[in-house]
């Protein structure tokens, strides 16, 4: 093996005859940084001022080829040479240029495949562009190569969804030359070989032309326009796509200008914002230190969230024992995971053989005593302290010593849970959303008592489960669900004092969340909130403006939305319509309270709904149920349906900055003192000029 000559510290060359190596080795992911793109660009122009070569392979150190840019430049002034510079300087080379591909390649690392004449894939290979997760489009050519290689609609599901493509696709729409299995750099010497046998095609890629196909673009265009006229990359990134007709220079210009549109947009700020805060967010001292050991885990309840929770752990290879009272109510819950199990296969999450094996880790049980040997219960029946008190009490005497015990609650007291054992320190909340196979979002909730191995091990499960853990203290809804009761008034109000249910979904749904509060609340199930409202009714304030007297009379009916055929909504074949038994209710409790309707634009309803949402998120950090505000964002953006491209509440709180939401606070106060009150902090930051992002670093 000939010895290699650095370039810098992360770029070498080595020579083998008629063959030259470049090897990037820039752990752990071999990101473009700018000594990367440095040395990239000075070993080609060395190499080519040389001539001496007749082949080039790059080909990258470590566990993969380049998964995309170097995060620590982000936010920083762009340092020259830029990447589609480098990119131009690799395609333009005289001698020919092969680029061998193995572990993920990403973004810029894709697009450094795509400026190479030739590519080679190394099977396991996944290649993506996934820069439209940050609110930004292929920047160094993307959008430019994928089309004239793979076809227009391969460049824009790519760009557009930011998928993952696996080696055998890429190799079908033409996205690599070969797939082999090999050590990398003895697959670059033999590619480069190959070139100059004449046994390779090497071809610069923008020597092609893209074919053409208006009609999938303008389709596309008329689809996003339709489906998502809030965002701005998506629409960026067909523009550029279709740039991809005009010779190189042309269409560069024009991919380039599309990023740095993107790069000034505030949805490009709550993306970034969003992709470091789920980062960061496991990145306190409670979730490091020493851990418990968890070999196998046991789930009380079978329904719809202990299945997804025992299907959870189970495709993350943890054995679970699944404990139900009655064999119907097990039978149910063993056909849920092996559905919940099924469908994993079919989404390409899980193969047969996992599957299987996932399956034969399961013991079901109707006996409470089969958890004596688990190291972790989770408790996952209904809401109702009696219940849970009973449970946690039978727990104490049956779990072996320094097993964890754990509630699914969704808002009661974990400390008065921990209460009914003698080892309140073994104690916490793991709080998943449902479906808990699917959604990524953990409150971790910390009792009085809880542990500090015990906590850091809820942390540890978390990211075995590939699940977003965020740390909450004890309060009725802990972080999410306290401020989702909160801001839900503001829905009701709305409703009660002039919007219909549909407007006030419109107008949300325009704003960008996925669904409006009323179709969640049918698609949830009415009868939930319904339960929580009567169980807090002894506490509520007689002063308090009530909100659910629609929402209450509705499910009087028996109307519990989707899963009974009708809600706020009608469900039947087709897509769901508003429910007129729904408005002759809010009719009779307006007539009944002596409201006179007025009128909202979507805008008030937006400002309304969203300032609300915001004056509880700043309690809760205020009063420390919260660490940080980036941890109540990232409780929304993954529980909630939170738009990504916000960043999250209190990120969006920035943008209307805190004089503003103290102004509009101020205003409403003026229809409802008691419910609109300006929070502390948030009179302190409109003061002093300060943001919820200062709390953060």
């Amino acid at each position: 093996m000939a010895s290699k000559i650095p370039v810098n510290d992360l770029i070498s060359i080595e020579r083998e005859g008629d063959i030259a190596l470049i090897c990037i080795d820039n752990p752990p992911v071999n990101a473009t940084g700018q000594a990367v793109r440095q040395g990239l660009q000075e070993a080609i122009e060395q190499l080519n001022e040389d001539g001496a070569a007749k082949a080039i392979a790059i080909y990258a150190a470590g566990r993969t080829f380049v998964a995309g840019a170097d995060i620590r430049e982000f936010g920083k002034p762009p340092q020259a040479p830029n990447l589609p510079d480098v990119y131009n300087v690799i395609e333009d080379s005289d001698i020919p240029v092969v680029a061998i591909m193995h572990g993920t390649a990403l973004g810029g690392g894709l697009e450094l495949g795509l400026a190479a004449h030739a590519r080679v894939g190394i099977e396991g290979l996944r290649v993506g562009l996934p820069e439209i997760n940050l609110g930004l489009l292929p920047g160094a050519g993307g959008t430019q190569r994928v089309p004239r290689l793979a076809g227009i609609p391969m460049a824009l599901d790519m760009s557009l969804s930011g998928r993952m493509v696996g080696a055998q696709e890429a190799l079908e729409k033409g996205l690599i030359d070969r797939l082999e299995t090999g050590d990398p750099r003895d697959l670059a010497l033999a590619a480069a070989q190959d070139i100059i046998d004449g046994k390779l095609l090497a071809r610069p890629t923008c020597s092609l032309d893209t074919p053409k196909d208006d009609k999938t673009l303008d389709d596309t265009a008329a689809m996003l326009k339709a489906k998502q006229a809030h965002m701005f990359s998506p629409h960026k990134i067909v523009e550029a796509v279709r740039a991809s007709y005009l010779p190189r220079t042309e269409g560069l210009k024009i991919e380039r200008q599309a990023f740095w549109d993107s790069m000034q947009t505030p949805q490009r700020a709550g993306m970034i914002h969003a992709f470091f805060g789920e980062r960061a967010v496991s990145n306190i001292p409670e979730a490091k230190g020493d851990t418990r050991e968890i070999n196998k885990i046991g789930v009380i309840g079978g329904g719809t969230m202990g299945s997804g929770i025992a299907t959870s752990c189970l495709m993350a290879g943890i054995p679970v024992r699944l404990i139900e009272v009655a064999q119907d109510g097990l039978d149910r819950g063993v056909a849920t995971i092996t559905k919940n199990l099924e469908g994993g296969v079919k989404r390409g999450k899980l193969s047969e053989a996992r599957k299987d094996a996932a399956l034969a880790s399961l013991q079901p049980s109707l006996s409470m005593e089969d958890l004596a040997d688990v190291d972790l219960v989770i408790e996952a029946v209904f809401e109702s302290m009696d219940v849970k008190k009973d449970i946690f009490g039978k727990l104490n005497t049956i779990c072996k010593d320094g097993a964890i015990l754990a509630s699914n609650t969704s808002y009661l007291n974990v400390n008065d849970i921990a209460e009914c054992t003698d080892r309140p320190q073994d104690v916490l909340g793991l709080h998943f959303f449902s479906p808990a196979h699917v959604m990524r979002l953990l409150e971790i909730v910390q009792g009085a008592k809880t542990a500090p191995d015990v906590l850091a091990t809820g942390f540890a499960l978390a990211k075995r489960l590939k699940k977003v853990g965020v740390l909450a203290q004890v309060c009725d809804g802990f972080i999410g669900n306290r401020i989702l009761a909160h801001y839900l008034k503001t829905a009701s109000y709305l409703v009660l004092d002039g919007a219909s249910p549909q407007q006030v979904d419109d107008a949300l749904e325009g704003f960008g969340f996925a669904m409006g509060p009323n179709k969640v609340g049918d698609l949830a199930g009415l009868d939930i909130g319904w339960a929580n409202r009567k169980r807090t009714a002894a506490t509520r304030n007689p002063e308090d403006r009530y909100g659910g007297d629609v929402a209450d009379r509705i499910c009087e009916n028996g109307w519990f939305g989707r899963k009974t055929g009708q809600g706020f909504y009608i469900y039947g074949n087709g897509a769901p319509i508003p429910n007129p038994e729904v408005a002759k209710i809010i009719d009779e409790v307006r007539a009944e309270k002596g409201i006179t309707p007025q009128e909202f634009t979507d805008q008030d309803i937006v400002d309304r709904y969203m300032t609300a949402m915001i004056v509880e998120a700043t309690r809760v950090v205020e009063e420390g149920i919260a660490k940080r505000p980036l941890d109540v964002d990232m409780v929304f953006l993954f529980g909630y349906g939170f738009p990504r491209h916000r960043g999250g509440p209190l990120h969006y709180a920035d943008t209307i900055g805190a004089a503003e939401l103290v102004r509009r606070i101020t205003e409403y106060a003026k229809e409802d003192a008691r419910y609109w009150q300006v929070p502390a902090l948030l009179q302190k930051m409109a003061d002093d000029g300060s943001t919820f992002a200062d709390l953060n670093k």
